[in-house]
């Protein structure tokens, strides 16, 4: 795994996801006591229709930047949490994974909300937009909406994450 960020259409492979995570620790790695993760799936339905297959689209460079921002976040909300953080885009089948999230900690209370903040400022942020077919049609689902800077878009992620 060339980063721990990423975003294109290669299948996403937690387990690599996660062992590039632990290879970022460097000469420390049995300070960690806890990784979690977290794969986001394609169901077969949404809002009382039957969903055949997405279709994820981004601005790619700023979606990067986007996912270093949240590990920042992550970083200094968690000291001592790292995270890796891979989307994909373009068409995905149900059951596929659309994102995959690891977060590593001494603790695994930091790693637990680190990696459910990061979803959570995934959906609220990060430029990706979500394509919905189904029997009948199609719609675009509205991605992102929260300013990255809007404090209050930030305290609601880390809200939910800490519940």
């Amino acid at each position: 795994m060339a980063s721990l960020l990423y975003i294109g259409s290669e299948p996403l492979e937690l387990a690599r996801i996660a062992a590039g995570l632990a290879a970022s620790a460097g000469t420390d790695a049995g300070a960690d006591g806890a990784v979690v993760t977290f794969l986001g799936l394609v169901r077969n339905h949404n809002l009382g229709r039957s969903v055949r297959y997405l279709e994820y689209e981004a601005y790619e460079p700023l979606a990067l930047k986007t996912f270093e921002r949240i590990a920042v976040e992550v970083g200094a909300r968690w000291p001592g949490a790292r995270l890796a953080l891979h989307h994909r885009i373009g068409r995905l089948e149900i059951g596929e994974a659309s994102i995959a999230i690891a977060a590593r900690s001494p603790h695994r209370g930091d790693a637990y909300a680190a990696c459910r903040y990061a979803i959570e400022r995934v959906k609220q942020i990060a430029p990706i937009w979500k394509r919905e077919f189904f029997d009948g049609g199609d719609v675009w689902i509205e991605g992102a909406t929260a300013d990255p800077d809007d404090a209050r878009a930030r305290a609601e992620a880390e809200r939910v994450a800490c519940v």
